[in-house]
């Protein structure tokens, strides 16, 4: 399925039906009042989360979305048919703002949430309605009002437990592959992969968390550089970070350098990502060279520490654990 973050559309909703002018007329009774019914509301055109869309992929080549209008009033009282709302769905983590001013709308961050993005317009009175002591023989009736017309932008912003980052080529992807069902592009290159992967990571107690693989960050991403501020959004819906680190890339003597390019991006987009819990992990532990230079990191760095290998397993449980862990510590924890 091809990813797609970010779309605009028009919405529109349906017109109200008019109210009818009508007067009562049978045999015998020639002096009949007014009996013209209501017009219908217009459909209203309807936003709703799911997990049944993963992207917004699906507006990619239609932009404009029309609900149907209301039926006229009738005689004999009968009010118009209301007009059916068009339902949009979308999934979950998707952002709907005002394209013209910016302004959010709403936050889809659950399953069937709902949203009118385009409200239908009311429908016309009909002339039953405006019979008084004084007028009893209204020869009008109102017409149905517009349906709301409007410009909106979908911007999806993944929600995720655990968001795993890094510099390009750190092993993200391998990660997300052997603790997930996650199937993402793996290759011994820089940026292998180009838009973000989800994957659920379940354990036999029944327990589960989400985790991104969120592509790969480089100096200046912050700006625009590389992927840029593209994907550092979905980076901030996450609850914890998971920073995996290439150990085999290590400099001895500045052993921080390739966490520091990635901390610093994040404070440049939004310094409340820093605030957020972090697990640091040293990946690539089995290449030879990769040991000594993880216990100067680790001396540097002066917390915990976890060594992996994607490749081969090794440490990847315990890491499992402890990303469940600290996702359980943050469950009320703000998205």
């Amino acid at each position: 399925m091809k990813f797609l973050d970010e779309v605009a559309i028009h919405v529109k909703a349906g017109h109200g039906g008019s109210g009818c002018v009508s007067f009562r007329r049978e045999k015998h009774i020639p002096l009949g009042g007014p009996n013209g019914g209501d017009g219908g509301k217009g459909g209203s055109v309807v936003l709703k989360s799911t997990h049944r869309k993963r992207t917004l992929f699906h507006f990619r080549f239609s932009h404009l979305f029309k609900a149907d209008r209301g039926g006229n009033g009738l005689g004999s009282r009968k009010t118009g048919k209301n007009g059916e709302d068009l339902i949009l769905e979308v999934p979950v983590g998707t952002v709907v703002s005002n394209e013209e001013t910016g302004e959010v709308l709403f936050d889809f961050t659950e399953p069937d949430q709902e949203f009118a993005g385009a409200l239908g317009g009311r429908g016309g009175q009909g002339n039953t309605r405006f019979k008084s002591s004084t007028h009893r023989s209204p020869r009008f009736a109102q017409p149905g009002e517009e349906g709301e017309d409007r410009n909106l932008k979908l911007e999806l912003k993944l929600l995720a437990d655990a968001g795993i980052m890094g510099l390009p080529n750190a092993g993200k992807s391998t990660l997300i592959s052997v603790i997930s069902s996650a199937k993402p592009k793996i290759a011994n290159y820089p940026f292998t992969t180009l838009t973000p992967n989800l994957g659920v990571v379940a354990f036999g107690s029944g327990e589960t968390f989400v985790a991104a693989d969120i592509p790969g960050l480089i100096e200046g991403a912050h700006l625009g550089a590389g992927l840029g501020v593209r994907f550092l959004k979905h980076i901030e819906r996450t609850r914890i970070f998971v920073h995996v680190v290439d150990a085999s890339q290590i400099d001895p003597d500045a052993p921080m350098a390739l966490c520091e390019t990635v901390e610093a991006e994040l404070a440049g987009y939004d310094k409340k990502l820093a605030q957020k819990p972090k697990i640091m992990v040293l990946n690539k532990m089995d290449i030879p060279e990769a040991e000594e230079l993880a216990d100067v990191f680790e001396a540097a760095y002066g917390s915990e520490v976890f060594r992996i290998s994607a490749v081969t397993g090794l440490g990847v449980e315990k890491l499992k654990y402890k990303i469940l862990e600290l996702v359980k510590a943050n469950d009320g924890g703000e998205i």
